[in-house]
């Protein structure tokens, strides 16, 4: 079995946890600095260890004598754990959307001797896989829309949201600039703006710019394609209810505060839905055509344990990311990019399936 360590407990951490653990490769260790986030998966015959991520020197003998590192934590402390797993020889994913952070974790891969695999999950992640083998069918490329949304199924605040996954994770891509290519030029734009609404299989939905969904694909598509953006999908009137709390009350300059009143105000849920909405425009045999791809993916219940659908999504896409790599699949050393992998392979690992 690989040996491998997964740092982060939390919603999708332990999701991650249990993926690797039923499918029986890996010799799983799970790291927390919370040990009541370790005590359930310490039930399931898991290794665990509680300790404090943000010391260099524990980090490097935790993570030492494993093959793979997974980090589940907040993007703050991406670089260090980055850094900590190219100093013991072992490769390293993330679940990232932050742009800076990644983009320390790329300096980092330049001398490695191992692999470096930010963002990966569901956006960045997935989506970046889906969206560059879409472009890959025309000769030319005109527009890329890159739409993704975690809903709950049964909205019932003014938000008409819950949250699933990480707060911190939400704010940062609430408040950080945004990347895209306009009329050939990468720019940068601001998070909660450029609105637009659209209809899928009958619901409304309302899209808006938020930071980190593209991952690297400024850079891969650069020079090849006209306009390329993200837009987080949410239900109509959540975004000027947000722009309200992160601008006008200023709360995006008082991010922890900003946490504290989501979390004891806005209720977890896992009846939700994961929407991926790609849009590709170009010429393909001489004809400017267009090519859309959407899904759903809802909660499920996977064995005895019910997931979210933001857990299952996540959790599937960095799973395959690791297992692909495991297989030769990837390249085993320097910077790895999610639009690296094969949509197709992706799609028939044993983790990538739930996207299929």
């Amino acid at each position: 079995m690989t040996p491998l360590i997964l740092l982060g407990a939390g919603k999708i951490g332990e999701t991650i946890a249990q993926f690797l653990h039923d499918c029986g490769d890996y010799a799983l260790t799970v790291a927390d600095q919370d040990a009541s986030r370790l005590a359930p998966i310490a039930t399931l015959g898991i290794k665990t260890a509680c300790t404090e991520f943000g010391d260099a020197r524990s980090l490097a003998a935790l993570i030492g004598g494993n093959a793979m590192v997974i980090s589940a934590c907040p993007y703050y402390l991406t670089p260090a754990i980055a850094q900590a797993s190219v100093a013991a020889g072992a490769h390293y994913f993330d679940l990232t959307e932050d742009v800076e952070s990644t983009r320390r974790v790329k300096a980092l891969a330049a001398g490695a001797g191992t692999a470096l695999v930010p963002q990966c999950g569901l956006a960045p992640g997935f989506i970046s896989i889906l969206a560059h083998s879409m472009t890959r069918r025309f000769e030319t490329l005109r527009d890329v829309q890159m739409r993704v949304g975690a809903l709950p199924v049964y909205p019932t605040n003014a938000l008409k949201y819950n949250l699933t996954w990480s707060t911190d994770g939400l704010i940062n891509e609430y408040c950080n600039p945004c990347e895209a290519i306009i009329d050939g030029s990468l720019r940068e734009t601001l998070a909660l703006e450029e609105i637009e609404a659209f209809s899928l299989d009958g619901v409304a939905y309302e899209a808006f710019n938020t930071s980190g969904g593209l991952g690297t694909l400024c850079e891969t598509l650069s020079g090849r394609v006209e306009n390329l953006n993200y837009k987080t999908v949410r239900y109509p009137g959540h975004r000027d209810l947000v722009k309200m709390l992160i601008r006008d009350l200023r709360l995006g300059q008082r991010r922890e505060l900003l946490k504290d009143v989501l979390e004891a105000s806005v209720p977890m849920t896992h009846q939700d839905v994961v929407l991926v909405f790609v849009t590709v425009s170009g010429m393909h045999d001489a004809r400017l055509t267009q090519e859309s791809f959407a899904k759903k993916i809802y909660s499920n219940t996977l064995g005895t344990r019910p997931y979210s659908a933001i857990q299952i999504t996540t959790a599937a896409g960095v799973c395959a990311m690791v297992d692909l790599l495991r297989e030769g699949a990837l390249p085993q050393r320097g910077f790895v990019r999610q639009e690296d992998v094969d949509l197709e392979r992706f799609l028939a690992n044993r983790f990538g399936r739930h996207y299929a």
